[in-house]
């Protein structure tokens, strides 16, 4: 039998759960370095504690894992069959945190991006066009 979330067992198991510097972090990282883009991690003072911020451009990134943060329609946002009350109450509560940190965000004037794992793929293009300030290109100044 498999060890409930309430167990010590359990308990154990999902306390070896990272919640930092996960591999999806390290990609969007190595994106957001490669377009040129400063941030911070994990700030604590900001709304959610998004896992990339840059707060004198006013942006966000949350990286999400599918599972925890019950991805809609993705395959991998899958219930455990073992206590699914338990589990099903846990999705709810994330996405509610979740939705409060983003509006919470916005209501300060920041861009807010969700970058989910099963996407990562082309989550530096998204960033590039979402993150990246408009450049206007500037004719040279003509000498008279």
């Amino acid at each position: 039998m498999r060890p409930t979330p309430q167990s010590a067992e359990g308990s154990r198991l999902l306390a070896r759960v990272r919640q930092k510097d996960t591999a999806a972090e390290r990609v969007v990282g190595a994106a957001l370095r490669r377009l040129g883009l400063s941030y911070r991690k994990n700030v604590h003072g900001l709304p959610g504690s998004p896992d990339f911020a840059n707060r004198k451009r006013s942006w966000a990134v949350f990286v999400q894992g599918c599972f925890w943060h019950h991805h809609k329609g993705c395959r991998r946002a899958t219930v455990p069959k073992s206590n699914r009350a338990f589990w099903a109450a846990k999705f709810v509560r994330n996405r509610i945190r979740d939705a409060a940190a983003i509006r919470a965000l916005r209501a300060q004037g920041f861009k807010v991006v969700l970058v989910w794992e099963c996407e990562l793929a082309g989550a530096e293009a998204r960033l590039s066009e979402i993150l990246e300030p408009r450049r206007v290109d500037v004719p040279e100044p003509i000498d008279h």
